[in-house]
C-alpha cells in the first residue's frame, strides 16, 4: 500500500465516457476561462479527452472559442473552416495539412481533425455570431504574420503598406531565420524594434476604431512585436524568454475575449507547464510565470478552472532533437515517489479528480514530482529530468488521469520548417 492510496481512492471518479464529466462541468459553473492541459504534445488520450470536455463546454455552457498553443496564421485557416466562412475549406483537414512548422503533429493530427469536423458541424447549425472559433495563442510566426499583414493591407488599407514593408525589409536580411536575428541583436545595437512598434501602433489604433474587420491584422502585428521581443530576449539567455512568450499568450487570450464581446468564454488547450499555475511549482523560483497563473491573476481564481492531465506509461510522438523526424517513443513507468507512481497504485485506469476547495488531503498539498514531456524527448534520460515539482491541489483545480496512453496519430504534411527552438522545459 502506498502512502496516498486511501486519499487517491477517495478523490478518484471513474472516467469512461463524456457523461462522467458532469462533476467537472459543475465545478466550471459560470467560469469564464477553462484551461485544459496535457503532459505531452503527442498523446492520443489527452487530445480526445480535451475534445470531449470542450464539446460539452460549447454545447452546454456556450463557450465562445478554443485557443490553442499554436500559431495564429495556421489556426486562422482552421478557424475560417470551422466557422463556415466563404472561400474556406469545407473540410478542416484541408487547413490542417498545410501546417509546416515543426512539430507539425501538435495540431496536424487525426484527433484534431475529428474535433474540428465536429466543431464545423456544430457551427453550421448556429447563427453566425454564435459560432465557436479556433485560434492560436503563440508568438512564433513572425514572418508568416508579416506576410499576412502585408497581404491584408494591400487590399484593405494601402496607406499602411509602407509601414508594413519597412518592418519586413528590416527583417529580410536574416533570411527568415530567428536565430540569425537573435544573434544579430546581441552583437550589434541595431534591431527592428522601432519598425515593428510603428506598424503595431498604426494597426492597433485603426483596429480599435474600425472593429472586427481589422482584428486579424492587429493580432498579427501583436505577434510580430511579441516575436521580435522574444528573439531579443532569447539572445540574452536565461529564462525571461519563457515569460515573454506566456505573457504574449495571456494578452492574446484577453484580446480574444474582448473581441468576442461581453459574456464570452474561452477554452484553452496547452501543455501542463503553461496551464498549471506556476506558483505551485519550482518555476516560480526561477522567476517564471505562465498563462494559468496569469489568468487567475487577471480574471480571479473563481473565473478560471485549470485542468491537468497525466499518464503512468505508454507511447508518445516526439523527436530526439529539435527538427528531428517524429518517432513513436515509449513512455516509461512513472518514476519512484512521483505523482504518476502514486496514482498508478491507487486510481482507476481512467479517472477524474475534481479537487475540494478546502480541506485538501496530503496528496494535493505535498510536493510531488509530476512528469512533463516536450516535443523533444529522451525516454532513457527520465531519471535526470522531465519532472516538475508540483503541489497538485494548488497547480490545478481538477486532473484527468489516464494510466496507459498511446501516441497521437499525425497527418502527413508538407516538409517542415524547423523554426524556433522552444523554451524550457524542452519543447513545451
Amino acid at each position: 500500500m502506498g502512502r496516498y492510496d486511501d486519499e487517491v481512492t477517495g478523490l478518484a471518479a471513474p472516467l469512461t465516457d463524456p457523461g462522467d464529466l458532469d462533476v467537472l462541468l459543475d465545478r466550471v459553473g459560470d467560469a469564464r476561462v477553462v484551461m485544459l492541459g496535457e503532459a505531452s504534445h503527442g498523446t492520443h488520450e489527452f487530445y480526445t479527452w480535451r475534445a470531449a470536455i470542450t464539446r460539452r463546454l460549447i454545447e452546454e455552457k456556450a463557450f465562445s472559442f478554443v485557443a490553442v498553443e499554436g500559431d495564429w496564421p495556421d489556426c486562422d485557416r482552421v478557424d475560417r473552416s470551422v466557422r463556415c466562412q466563404s472561400a474556406a475549406p469545407s473540410d478542416p483537414r484541408d487547413a490542417l495539412v498545410t501546417f509546416e512548422r515543426w512539430p507539425t503533429w501538435m495540431w496536424a493530427n487525426e484527433e484534431i481533425i475529428d474535433f474540428t469536423r465536429w466543431l464545423r458541424t456544430h457551427n453550421a447549425a448556429a447563427d453566425e455570431p454564435d459560432r465557436a472559433g479556433f485560434h492560436g495563442l503563440d508568438v512564433y510566426s513572425l514572418w508568416e504574420s508579416l506576410r499576412e499583414i502585408i497581404t491584408w493591407l494591400q487590399e484593405h488599407d494601402p496607406e499602411q503598406v509602407p509601414a508594413a514593408l519597412a518592418a519586413y525589409r528590416c527583417f529580410q536580411p536574416y533570411d527568415e531565420d530567428p536565430q540569425q536575428y537573435a544573434l544579430a541583436t546581441r552583437f550589434v545595437p541595431n534591431n527592428c524594434e522601432n519598425e515593428v512598434v510603428d506598424l503595431l501602433v498604426g494597426l492597433r489604433e485603426r483596429a480599435m476604431a474600425d472593429g472586427a474587420g481589422r482584428f486579424g491584422a492587429w493580432q498579427n502585428a501583436e505577434i510580430v512585436a511579441g516575436a521580435e521581443r522574444y528573439y531579443r530576449t532569447m539572445a540574452r539567455g536565461g529564462r525571461e524568454s519563457w515569460n515573454v512568450r506566456d505573457r504574449h499568450m495571456d494578452d492574446t487570450l484577453d484580446r480574444l475575449l474582448q473581441h468576442y464581446g461581453p459574456g464570452s468564454k474561452a477554452v484553452v488547450w496547452a501543455h501542463n507547464t503553461h496551464v498549471g499555475d506556476a506558483r505551485a511549482t519550482d518555476m516560480t523560483d526561477a522567476g517564471e510565470v505562465n498563462i494559468g497563473q496569469l489568468a487567475r491573476e487577471r480574471y480571479g481564481p473563481d473565473q478560471v478552472v485549470l485542468v491537468g492531465f497525466g499518464t503512468h506509461h505508454g507511447t508518445v510522438v516526439a523527436g530526439d532533437a529539435w527538427g528531428a523526424p517524429m518517432e513513436v517513443m515509449p513512455v516509461p513507468p512513472g518514476r519512484r515517489h512521483s505523482l504518476e507512481e502514486a496514482l498508478h497504485g491507487a486510481a482507476p485506469a481512467q479517472a477524474l479528480f475534481v479537487f475540494p476547495r478546502d480541506g485538501k488531503p496530503d496528496v494535493l498539498t505535498d510536493e510531488l514530482d509530476h512528469r512533463a514531456i516536450g516535443v523533444v524527448y529522451h525516454p532513457e534520460r527520465e531519471s535526470f529530468g522531465n519532472y516538475v515539482p508540483t503541489v497538485l491541489g494548488d497547480r490545478y483545480d481538477a486532473f484527468c488521469w489516464l494510466d496507459e496512453t498511446q501516441a497521437v496519430r499525425p497527418l502527413r504534411t508538407r516538409p517542415v520548417s524547423l523554426g524556433e527552438p522552444e523554451t524550457y522545459p524542452s519543447g513545451v
